[in-house]
């Protein structure tokens, strides 16, 4: 990843290839063309205080996003200026909201793919601010590249921005380096998530996946315990092998165990991981098939806040579940029609196979249950519905506790994870009723993420609290990357999980 420092240099005489610095837009008072923020001032005294002017001629207007390149000044050291646009100028003696930061610093990184060094003169008022930006230096930064061919040079394409110089940070300041240390942590683990969602399937099976997550949990002190076919035949996971009998790539669930000697709360995840999604005898139609890498999302995210709890230590015991099955059509799959006895005892009649998902977070909801943890959240790209309700950015947030359901919905919004509370109303409930079994997999189509929702409650233990993240919005970026989200593998609710566990550490979860 991009390597990181914080600086006190000045900026004339910084060796870098480029200074980046933002720009906002005008306001009622000001309605003459962008305004420099703060941060950019030595780039504006060697323009004689005529910097905003010059980008108002190149066509820049401060709006949230726009890049602007010129020439650096004479005397500077770096050769080239990029100036990134803020949007809206924040309120009297107000700082910049730290999202905005994180956006403009991920969309100059992306930018400056190619570059060896480049100094960020963006506006910083604290380490928050200095957090925000280094994470959104490295999450911009991010490519997959993997699979192409490298060429003579090496690659093909622009590496990534090979060094980022934050100033205006405070190198020996404790909040700094501890916030730089955090944004480092969670990014990498981040973009480890978005690498496994954009590995191809068959690279990447349940075995593939689990064997990723035993190597970085021996490396960062997280304990790993993973379940093969036999192990799972023997304790009764229904669930999981119903989905995974079409394939020849067996199921596994994997338990991952972060504990600290001094916490007081123990946070319960759990993520959807069907490494890859043809909805079985249900078949997907022609042109739904093709992103079906990305439905092992939950999982990955679930894998990545776990390790990045460890890295950092957190005062929380955090035990992650990854529900990991392939679904596919075969003599041995499941049919619709068919019952599973789930491991928690209650059978489910499965009236479509492409519903598959709460099948398997349904098992590994009722395991994780058993250690009477204060709080479970699961995280799924679960269903179409959720996609239709809130769109491609947003993620949707169903909870047994409308406090609970708050404070993620908080959490998320705090870390700049775009979510919206959802209800789960009693009514839908009855859409589940079967002739034949306990529970249907399938209820009324219309509110079908809320009847994912209630299916998943049905397995959650009795008295403890639960929030499920429907992410299948989100989790998987079709359209052109903005932002510090890059086009494939977002790695969707990893942020908000990590900041759950924090709060958990610090007592300040409901």
């Amino acid at each position: 990843m991009t390597a990181l420092t914080l600086s006190t240099a000045a900026v004339p005489g910084l060796r870098a290839d480029a200074i980046v610095i933002g720009v906002a837009k005008g306001t009622a008072s000001k309605p003459a063309g962008p305004v420099v923020a703060p941060g950019a001032e030595a780039v504006d005294q060697a323009y004689d205080g005529g910097l905003a002017g010059v980008l108002e001629t190149l066509g820049a207007s401060g709006a949230e996003g726009e890049v602007t390149k010129l020439p650096a000044p004479a005397g500077f050291k770096a050769p080239l200026v990029v100036a990134v646009g803020l949007g809206a100028q924040p309120g009297k003696d107000a700082g910049y909201d730290t999202e905005v930061l994180r956006r403009a610093a991920g969309v100059a990184a992306r930018t400056l793919a190619g570059v060896k060094k480049a100094a960020f003169a963006l506006p910083l008022l604290d380490a928050a601010d200095a957090g925000a930006v280094a994470e959104g230096v490295l999450l911009g930064a991010y490519t997959f590249d993997a699979y192409k061919d490298r060429g003579k040079d090496g690659r093909n394409g622009k590496a990534p921005l090979a060094e980022a110089a934050l100033l205006g940070g405070k190198p020996r300041d404790k909040a700094f380096k501890a916030a730089l240390e955090r944004a480092v942590a969670v990014a990498e683990e981040l973009n480890r998530a978005r690498d496994l969602i954009n590995t191809p399937p068959n690279d990447l099976n349940p075995e593939a996946f689990a064997a990723v997550a035993q190597v970085a949990a021996k490396e960062h002190g997280v304990k790993v315990q993973v379940l093969d076919e036999k192990a799972l035949v023997k304790g009764g996971y229904g669930g999981i092998l119903g989905v995974g009998a079409g394939s020849a790539a067996g199921p596994r669930l994997v338990k991952l165990s972060y504990t600290s000697s001094k916490a007081k709360k123990h946070l319960a995840l759990v993520g959807k991981g069907i490494t890859y999604d043809s909805g079985g005898i249900s078949l997907k139609p022609a042109g739904h098939n093709e992103t079906m890498k990305c439905d092992m999302s939950g999982a990955a995210a679930v894998f990545a806040a776990v390790v990045a709890a460890a890295r950092l230590g957190l005062q929380v015991n955090v035990t992650g579940w990854l529900a990991l099955a392939e679904n596919m059509p075969s003599g041995s799959a499941t049919r619709p029609g068919d019952v599973l006895r789930m491991y928690s005892g209650k059978t489910v009649e499965v009236l479509n196979t492409d519903a598959e998902g709460r099948l398997v977070l349904a098992d590994a909801l009722w395991a994780a249950s058993q250690e009477k943890p204060d709080a479970i959240v699961d995280v799924a790209t679960l269903t179409g519905a959720m996609v239709l309700a809130l769109g491609d950015r947003t993620f949707g947030i169903m909870a047994n506790d409308d406090a609970f359901r708050s404070a993620v919905h908080e959490a998320a919004e705090e870390v700049g994870e775009p979510a919206w509370q959802m209800p789960l109303p009693e009514h839908l409930r009855k859409g589940m009723d079967s002739p034949t079994a306990d529970i249907a997999n399938m209820g009324e189509r219309m509110g079908g993420g809320l009847v994912a929702g209630l299916f998943l409650r049905e397995f959650v233990g009795e008295g403890i609290t639960w929030a499920h993240l429907d992410i299948a919005g989100p989790a998987f970026n079709e359209g052109a990357p903005f932002g510090y989200t890059p086009k494939g593998g977002t790695g969707s609710a990893v942020r908000t999980l990590v900041r759950l566990a924090e709060l958990a550490a610090s007592g300040d979860l409901a």
